[in-house]
């Protein structure tokens, strides 16, 4: 199975190097290290990484949150790494469905498995979403058919009443 590629954002260049140095003896493939917001979106939409690490406090103009909502259109899951567990952060955290909330300091221990669980849930969701499209799709042939099955219904019905009348009109001459 290809190692997982992983993009972390954290403004902190020490803290983002440490994570950096323990995703890859986690076997993870670090894309990129950015610091803002705004660089997260454009190396999320470049490099296409399977999920990202991100801070909520960030240089520039746009934080965390605002860049991960940005990042889940892309379909990228996001994880939080954040020291802010305030209820009004924690509230606007979740707004974006993120993969995960994990608490600064954390272990690397609870980051991989952390990792590993966005991961699962990102690519289970992504096939029921496959699934569900598919079925979807077959609904709809399926009405179309029965719309279909209608009309051809009515035009026998129609091709009797017309054949009843000519046996009739037969049957008089």
């Amino acid at each position: 199975m290809p190692k997982a590629r992983i993009l972390i954002v954290e403004d902190e260049a020490i803290v983002a190097k440490d994570i950096g140095m323990n995703l890859k003896d986690f076997g993870y493939e670090v894309t990129s290290i950015v610091s803002s917001g705004e660089e997260a979106i454009e190396k999320a939409s470049i490099d296409k990484p399977d999920l990202v690490l991100m801070d909520i406090v960030l240089q520039g103009k746009v934080d965390g949150i605002s860049a991960a909502e940005e990042i889940s259109k892309l379909k990228i899951p996001v994880v939080y790494l954040t020291a802010h567990a305030d209820q009004a952060t924690l509230e606007r955290a979740k707004i974006s469905e993120p993969f995960g909330y994990i608490l600064k300091p954390f272990e690397c221990r609870e980051l991989h498995c952390n990792i590993e669980i966005a991961l699962s849930k990102h690519k289970l969701e992504s096939k029921l979403k496959e699934e569900l499209n598919v079925v979807e799709r077959l609904n709809k042939q399926m009405i179309h058919r029965e719309l279909e099955m209608e009309k051809l219904k009515k035009e026998i019905e129609s091709l009797k009443k017309k054949l009843s009348s000519l046996e009739k009109e037969s049957a008089k001459n």
